[in-house]
């Protein structure tokens, strides 16, 4: 049989030799989110962005491996966060800079945004609402490797009600409020729902978030009052299923939380007064909570400001803010379905580990707050085979911290290791310039 000529040798050699090339993690703690248990030195091998196996003790290299020696940290699998704004981060400015700011301008602050919460730990996000639907580009920028950032699963413009939250022209002067309709995000009657929900999934979003409730921030009275009738709310959930996408519904107020449950949207965010009765509705529909913590915090501090919010919003930031880590404590007590969500967009990006503690404070165990940034979420998303945990055949999401988090939850504020599918973008606590 005939030799190969040398040139086609050679290049069948570099092939095998980079195909079979691992990088290997010798973990000092490994958090098995799986089973909530926490394993002591343990080896993660990969090899093309994804996870090829799980072993106990550290491996030894083979010739062409990369060992990354993080036997003196808590290695698990990157975290989650499932309710951002991706687009825009709260200032005294923000209510003017809505009139001064174009597209443009929001998406080159989603840029910076998104790689501050990858370096935070956060491989993945839920993206719930935006400005000129400017994180579906950003997505596909992620995607397309041309900036750095979580791996960003995107609702677009938020749907609301007329004068509801997230009515964009709420607090416009006559002359340019006009009458926004689906497109815009905002609907009135079973008609208008479905064609939000098709113009969403036009506009390229991933799903759909909906505004069931007043709310804290818009430039409305009410900040807890139902705004969608359930109707209209099982239109969009109708439609949302055919075109594969799932619903997720910030909601304050209790009727608007059960019209919303009863409907069949998958999650509900805040629950600022959810009682008993809505909790057992969730727990029967198999609803999950995510509680934005962190973004409670941050209005009902920032509402004793002078000049940080308008008139309007003062008082439902010092009523509202105060009460959601009390109403997740109650929550997880009766024993609903939670997924890790900070509202990060509200309070500074990058900050979204702060949530660990107020959960911890709030009575959930550290292992379980972990597992709600992880396995939970993905299950959330459903994407509970492609990452969640440090396991064969996942995605090569993998974050590490030093010392032990089970100990002191905080640690996870000082993210040392971050790596999205197999590319390290931060090490030894410092950014790795790709």
């Amino acid at each position: 049989m005939q030799k190969p000529p040398l040139i086609f040798a050679l290049l069948l050699s570099t092939l095998t030799a980079t195909a079979t090339a691992d990088t290997l993690i010798h973990a000092g703690q490994l958090i098995d989110t799986l089973r909530g248990k926490a394993l002591q030195q343990h080896t993660i091998r990969i090899n093309d962005g994804e996870i090829t196996g799980i072993s106990a003790g550290f491996e030894a290299p083979a010739e062409g491996d990369e060992v990354i020696d993080l036997s003196q940290h808590t290695v698990m699998p990157g975290l989650m966060d499932m309710h951002v704004h991706l687009d825009h981060e709260m200032n005294p400015k923000a209510y003017s800079e809505r009139y001064q700011l174009n597209a443009a301008d929001y998406a080159y602050r989603s840029v910076a945004y998104a790689e501050k919460t990858l370096l935070a730990g956060f491989t993945t996000v839920r993206n719930l609402g935006d400005n000129y639907q400017v994180t579906i580009s950003l997505r596909n920028a992620i995607n397309q490797g041309l900036v750095a950032g979580p791996r960003v699963y995107t609702a677009g413009k938020s749907i609301a009600t007329t004068g509801g939250h997230a009515d964009p022209t709420n607090g416009h002067n006559h002359a340019t409020m006009g009458q926004p309709g689906p497109k815009e995000g905002v609907v009135n009657g079973i008609a208008d729902a479905r064609e939000s929900v098709r113009q969403r999934y036009k506009d390229g979003s991933d799903l759909i978030k909906i505004t069931a409730t007043g709310g804290v921030l818009s430039v409305a009275k009410n900040g807890q009052n139902p705004q969608f009738f359930e109707d209209e709310i099982e239109a969009i959930v109708q439609t949302a299923k055919d075109y594969g996408m799932t619903v997720a519904v910030h909601a304050h107020g209790v009727e608007g939380m059960q019209r919303a449950i009863r409907a069949g949207v998958n999650s509900i965010e805040h629950g600022t007064y959810m009682d008993k009765e809505t909790m057992k509705l969730m727990k029967k529909h198999d609803t999950w909570f995510v509680p934005t913590i962190s973004a409670g915090k941050f209005v009902a501090e920032k509402a004793a400001i002078e000049g940080y919010f308008p008139p309007v919003v003062v008082p439902k930031a010092a009523a509202i803010g105060p009460l959601i880590q009390g109403t997740f404590g109650r929550a997880y007590k009766n024993g609903v379905n939670i997924a890790f969500g900070t509202d990060a967009g509200v309070f500074p990006h990058g900050e979204n580990a702060q949530e660990f503690v107020y959960m911890v404070e709030a009575g959930m165990p550290p292992m379980e707050a972990i597992q709600s940034a992880t396995v939970s979420a993905a299950r959330l998303l459903g994407i509970e085979q492609q990452t969640g945990a440090i396991s064969a055949g996942m995605w090569a999401d993998i974050v590490a911290v030093k010392g032990d988090p089970l100990a002191d939850i905080s640690r996870l504020q000082q993210m040392d290791f971050v790596m999205k599918n197999g590319v390290i973008y931060k090490r030894d606590g410092a950014v790795v310039v790709q």
